[in-house]
């Protein structure tokens, strides 16, 4: 007999060999027919599957956040039916779930395209609308070597063998049509629904290599809902209009070209956004951090020893000198961090030795990850190292804490969501060590979410921790909904000691400190990106590249005009003049397109009055204010949100000409 528990804690005794269907039915036949699946244990199962332990039992509905990969995995074992129905002699490879959907290769020799899809999608809901039930069995090797050859499925023979002996063959069926598959599967198609798209194609090699076949690739994505569905296609609609390398060109910001893949060709509009942004760090790490610069170039020798040259040797870049000896181009600033730490006699009164850095790392990316600013090989990290006493963990870790979720606030950023990440296969220290520090990591999770009083939500990432130590990972959500994992927090008890490094303890003893690696942005190219696109290329006014254009509606008002702008610089503003001799309206329109956040106006009337007409960036509205008020109203605006904490409240007077002029410039439809 075994004993099942179930989520309300109440235990049950049942034969062993007992099936979830009939658990399920033994409680209630409406609990069956709308459970899809079981979890036991934590793991999704089918629910036909016999249970031959004791466990934690719970029953999967459709409408469970669980189910939402079981959709989407059987969706892609209906897209095969219907390819193979539809295209006979198509070999059918891998279809696994990704984000937001899935995908499946297949081997054809004429690609499919696009002009294919709504036949599939047909086809597609047919199987569905049948519900056939997912079936499981176990072959042998030979039985599924054989079946699978007989149909002139070549690429299942060789998934079949690249399988470890010890595991079983499991072939899952729908009706007639079956494939080899790890499951688990709800219990039939029409589980799957009608709320799914084919998405796009692609080519792929075979297992990734390109010595391999090319199959083609077609993705799709699927929701439990029509509504997620239309919900999430608005959401790739909005991307595709905030997409950062398009607002890159249309701005003037940034390119990429072939000669030098996955760095980026900065223009002087988009540097001064990345220059304001570096400012702003700077300021923010000041009062407690000691600004230092790491070597560019370091012998091999020291990622041999920080564990590096082992585990992340793939994305180094490596030169070797005429006297043979080899130099990595620092893909990180941690060994170098360590080199300074050591140099000179270290006593527990110097710790916390906070230790800031705002340099170029180069990292080899595969030219097929490479994306924009979002992944590129050479980038800028605001990259810092702690080094403290194990007393000073807690302290230190929820003070990082403090200047991360500040630092997102003031870029609009409320949503957060901190993970602990733990310990991965590959990595170097004890295990001692690893418990010891995912200990105080979970503690310190449980703080985080505490003093956020439910703001910040936590949760677990397992074994995905650096191979030195666990992390937490801040994951903030962008303005249409993306999530976006940024800044992270990593206690390391291994480094410092694989590097000798110690520091005299109150009792005049050699200690190891603990070396806390933390970054706020990460990468600050990336960061960028990011917030081209949650801001839609609109800036709140501080950090955009332009910040006003004086244009002129006459010649007659050019001189007038000329004083406007040297009174928005000499107010600390960058500002642009536009006298062309062209229609005010058709200077408005590309100074929008622009995203140019403030568009002063000026003509006869306004030269004679002293004034400007205001026009602000998403506004229809244009106002016309004492040239003096707007000046006030945009410099006020302009300050960078630490600076504005540090100064106060503005003077008299300042308040409603800040009302007057300030728009919304957040995260909205621009």
């Amino acid at each position: 007999m075994i004993f099942l528990t179930f989520p309300d804690g109440a235990r049950r005794e049942f034969h062993e060999g007992v099936t979830g269907r009939e658990v399920a039915e033994g409680i209630a036949k409406s609990l069956a027919k709308r459970t899809v699946a079981m979890a036991l244990d934590g793991a999704l199962a089918d629910l036909s599957d016999t249970i031959t332990r004791d466990a934690r039992i719970e029953f999967v509905s459709r409408d469970d956040p669980r189910a939402l990969e079981l959709i989407r995995h059987d969706c892609a074992h209906v897209l095969a039916e219907a390819v193979q129905t539809l295209f006979p002699g198509t070999q059918v490879t891998i279809g696994p779930v990704i984000e937001n959907g899935f995908y499946y290769d297949f081997a054809r020799p004429e690609p499919f395209t696009p002009d294919d899809f709504s036949a599939i999608e047909a086809k597609m809901r047919e199987i569905i609308a049948r519900d056939k039930p997912f079936t499981k069995e176990v072959w042998s090797r030979d039985k599924a070597k054989q079946v699978f050859s007989d149909k002139g499925e070549a690429f299942k023979i060789e998934l079949i063998d690249a399988i470890p002996g010890g595991e079983d063959l499991k072939i899952y069926a729908q009706g007639d049509w079956f494939d080899l598959c790890r499951g688990p599967h709800m219990t039939s198609t029409g589980k799957v629904g009608g709320a799914f798209k084919l998405m796009k194609v692609a080519g792929a090699y075979w297992r990734g290599d390109s010595r391999n076949p090319m199959l083609t690739r077609i993705y799709g994505t699927a929701w439990a809902t029509q509504e997620d569905l239309d919900r999430y296609l608005k959401q790739l609609e909005e991307a595709e209009r905030r997409d950062h390398r398009r607002l890159g060109r249309e701005m003037s910001l940034f390119h990429f070209q072939e000669e030098g893949p996955g760095v980026v060709f900065w223009h002087p509009k988009g540097w001064t956004i990345f220059q304001e942004l570096i400012a702003y760090m700077r300021r923010r790490l000041k009062a407690d951090y000691e600004e230092v610069n790491a070597p560019q170039v370091l012998d091999k020798a020291l990622w041999e020893t920080s564990g590096h040259w082992e585990t992340f040797r793939e994305n180094m870049f490596v030169t070797e000198t005429e006297d043979e000896r080899a130099f990595v181009l620092k893909p990180m600033n941690c060994p170098g961090h360590i080199q300074i730490f050591k140099h000179g006699l270290k006593s527990y009164r110097d710790l916390p030795l906070r230790l800031a850095e705002i340099g170029s790392v180069l990292r080899y990316e595969p030219s097929g990850a490479l994306h924009g600013l979002m992944r590129v090989r050479a980038f800028t990290q605001d990259d810092a190292h702690i080094f403290c006493t194990e007393e000073q963990i807690a302290a230190e870790c929820l003070k990082i804490n403090d200047l991360i979720v500040g630092t997102y606030a003031d870029f609009g950023f409320e949503s957060l969501v901190v993970k602990l990440s733990t310990r991965p296969d590959k990595r170097v220290g004890s295990d001692a060590l690893w418990d010891h520090a995912e200990d105080v990591m979970r503690r310190l999770l449980d703080d985080i979410a505490a003093r956020s009083g439910g703001r910040i939500k936590t949760g677990i990432n397992p074994g995905e921790g650096a191979f030195y130590g666990p992390k937490f990972e801040y994951v903030l959500r962008d303005a249409i909904g993306r999530d976006w994992q940024c800044g992270t927090t990593q206690v390391d008890f291994n480094l410092p000691e694989r590097f000798g490094a110690f520091y005299v303890d109150h009792d005049g003893q050699k200690k190891t400190p603990v070396m806390i690696h933390r970054a706020i942005c990460g990468s600050m190219e990336r960061f960028l990106g990011i917030l081209i696109e949650h801001y839609a290329g609109h800036f709140p006014l501080w950090l955009a590249p332009v910040q006003a254009v004086v244009a002129t509606i006459t010649a007659e008002a050019d001189p007038y005009a000329a004083d406007v702008l040297a009174a928005l610089r000499g107010a600390g503003l960058r500002a642009e003049p536009d006298l062309r001799n062209e229609k005010i309206n058709y200077k408005v329109r590309e100074h929008s397109l622009a995203k140019v956040p403030a568009l002063l106006v000026v003509g006869r009337k306004e030269a004679a009055e002293r004034t400007v007409s205001v026009r602000r960036l998403g506004s229809q509205e244009q106002r016309t204010m004492p040239l003096d008020a707007a000046l006030r109203a945009l410099a006020e605006e302009a300050v960078p949100p630490d600076l504005r904490r540090a100064v106060g409240p503005v003077g008299p007077g300042e308040p409603e000409a800040h009302l007057t002029l300030d728009s919304h410039h957040g995260v909205g439809p621009a």
